[in-house]
């Protein structure tokens, strides 16, 4: 696999929560006035929740501190480029790549799942006050559609960090697989993570057993904005958490009623190739496709949800000032 990195996936490893990432090493994350710090290791501090320093080494160039990286560096002996893989994998970051004239989607390997650590879902929130807040006051997500997911039990907030948890089901409800995404953003950098243990042949997805169309979205987020902005309550709906198609596959074998499929991947070039190959692939395969981007000018449909509620509410602004003779 080629090791280069693009600036998107550097954004993204450097992006995951390292406390998160320290806790899922099986260290004691602490919390300190404004820093964080190990209970194993009470000379680290942990800013941000992205960058750390070890004052027992501050002198110690090259391990006395930096990037989530180099905290996999220093502390499990890893690689840069073996590090910034594993930051992408516990992101949910899927590369579309593999040998020529093969198609270009990941599978999750047999090695790979017989590894995973037991997947035990963070604990619940007395309520959803932060969830139902960020939802609907920053990503634009009406109360209605929140309410659905929340009645449905297929997302919920969690006790410790108050982050969204997004539930995906397997076909008896099952939870396989869930994905957190934070409600504070340090510094306009969104939290992003998958619970450990998890199993992501499944993601996040909406079923009726009833309707023999598929829509496929890369984020659970744009698949709730879709649902906002089309009304769709009918169709079946499935979120990848990423660019690959292992998720797709666990959920045509498992409701085998799907004959159509719609691609409401993003608007972006790594959006775009993806949908392209996976049109390709499915089509190829007996399914009906049909490409849906969000228009252009807009990268995915939560961005574009959010615009349309921003030009209604300013419609309606003008609609209420008086008229002056």
């Amino acid at each position: 696999m080629d090791g280069r990195f693009t600036d998107e996936e550097l954004a993204i490893a450097k992006s995951v929560d390292l406390c998160a990432v320290a806790e899922s090493l099986g260290y004691t994350v602490k919390r300190i006035g404004k820093y964080h710090t190990l209970k194993e290791m009470d000379s680290i501090r942990i800013y941000n929740r992205s960058h750390w320093y070890r004052w027992s080494r501050q002198f110690d160039k090259g391990n006395n501190g930096g990037s989530q990286i180099d905290f996999l560096r220093v502390f499990c002996g890893m690689s840069v480029k073996e590090a910034v893989f594993w930051l992408l994998d516990f992101a949910g970051y899927r590369r579309i790549e593999k040998p020529v004239k093969q198609p270009l989607v990941h599978q999750v390997s047999q090695k790979q799942a017989e590894e995973r650590k037991p997947f035990v879902l963070p604990e619940l929130a007395g309520d959803n006050s932060y969830l139902i807040s960020y939802l609907n006051q920053e990503r634009g997500i009406s109360r209605t559609v929140i309410d659905l997911f929340l009645k449905d039990g297929l997302i919920y907030e969690s006790r410790h960090y108050h982050n969204v948890v997004f539930k995906g089901n397997d076909k008896n409800g099952v939870t396989r697989f869930a994905s957190m995404r934070g409600v504070f953003d340090k510094q306009g950098k969104p939290f992003k993570c998958d619970v450990t243990g998890n199993d992501k042949n499944y993601g996040f997805n909406v079923v009726n057993v009833n309707s023999t169309e598929l829509v496929v979205f890369e984020a659970a987020i744009d698949l709730m904005s879709y649902v906002d902005i089309f009304a769709d309550y009918e169709s079946n709906k499935l979120a990848l958490g990423m660019l690959a198609d292992a998720p797709l596959e666990t959920f045509l074998r498992e409701h085998p009623q799907i004959t159509s499929i719609r691609f409401c991947l993003d608007g972006d070039e790594p959006g775009r190739k993806a949908a392209a190959e996976l049109m390709r692939k499915y089509y190829e395969l007996g399914y009906e496709v049909e490409d849906c981007p969000p228009p252009a000018g807009y990268k995915d449909y939560n961005e574009w949800l959010v615009a349309a509620k921003l030009n209604l509410n300013r419609m309606n602004k003008r609609a209420d000032e008086p008229v002056r003779a």
